[in-house]
């Protein structure tokens, strides 16, 4: 029987698998996470599963106020841990955490143009124009290149993004010239939004700039940077296109992630008489 000698072999472990396994950074990192916590509060499961620890753990989080989907990731990094590295049955099911189910936060054409005109520098507003006006994820946009910029057919490629998963979404026409110069004298391989050393722009910096331009604003909304891409869905909905053609400029992989859209579009609704 394959056994781990201390917790630190057992973070080594995970982390190489999930690299082998092709997972993401960010996946690997909260993976990890999760299970160290797990192990430094019961140090006796390093090499055996125990249902009812594992029961008391996550009951721990829950009364600790903890989000369900915080919950559930600790669950699976769990979970991978035991069968895939120590490759242990895990014959006991758990539910995963019920997660309340949110409409997202819609900013309307007018906020976001609100929130644009109070970003003065220039870099960052064409940041965040083109995420809302591409549909696109932060980490999209800190890790879009100069080459995945297409003028003639009017597009982006987005690659490897969410899932693994390459995509390709509309270029807005009206952030042409702003592109044009960003992408002059790059190479295609080059960040189109570097940071002043040349490298990657953190994606907390740009979202802290979206913050920032929001609290300058009279907006009460919960909004976050994500929220540009869900205003982008609901307005290009509105527009009336295609929930599938949405579908694939998001790159969703399920259609009913998409439709989550139409029950926050206000364009029916609006049409609708109050019968008060």
């Amino acid at each position: 029987m394959f056994l781990i000698s201390n917790t630190e072999q057992a973070l080594l472990s995970i982390d190489q698998l999930l690299r082998i396994k092709n997972y993401s950074p960010k996946t690997i990192k909260s993976y990890k996470g999760c299970l160290a916590r797990f192990l430094k509060q019961f140090p006796d499961c390093l090499n055996y599963s125990n249902i009812e620890c594992i029961k008391t753990f996550l009951l721990s989080m829950r009364e600790s106020g903890l989000s369900p989907q915080t919950i559930n990731v600790h669950l699976q990094a769990i979970q991978f841990y035991f069968r895939e590295i120590l490759h242990q049955p895990f014959r006991f099911t758990l539910p995963y955490a019920k997660r309340p189910k949110r409409l997202p936060v819609i900013l309307s054409r007018s906020e976001i143009e609100q929130i644009l005109n109070h970003i003065s520098n220039t870099k960052h507003k064409t940041m965040i124009a083109l995420a809302y006006g591409a549909g696109l994820r932060v980490s999209e946009v800190v890790e879009l290149r100069s080459g995945n910029v297409d003028f003639p057919s009017g597009v982006l490629y987005i690659y490897q993004s969410k899932g693994k998963k390459d995509r390709i979404t509309i270029l807005p026409e009206i952030l042409r010239d702003e592109l044009q110069k960003a992408v002059c004298g790059k190479s295609p391989n080059d960040y189109l939004f570097a940071s002043e050393r040349g490298g990657r722009l953190s994606e907390r910096s740009i979202q802290k700039v979206f913050s920032r331009a929001l609290h300058s604003t009279q907006i009460n909304k919960q909004a976050t940077f994500h929220s540009l891409r869900h205003s982008f869905a609901t307005h290009v909905l509105e527009q009336g296109t295609d929930i599938r053609f949405i579908q694939k400029l998001l790159g969703h992989a399920n259609i009913r992630t998409t439709q989550i859209y139409t029950h926050v579009s206000t364009a029916s609704i609006s049409a609708i008489k109050s019968p008060l």
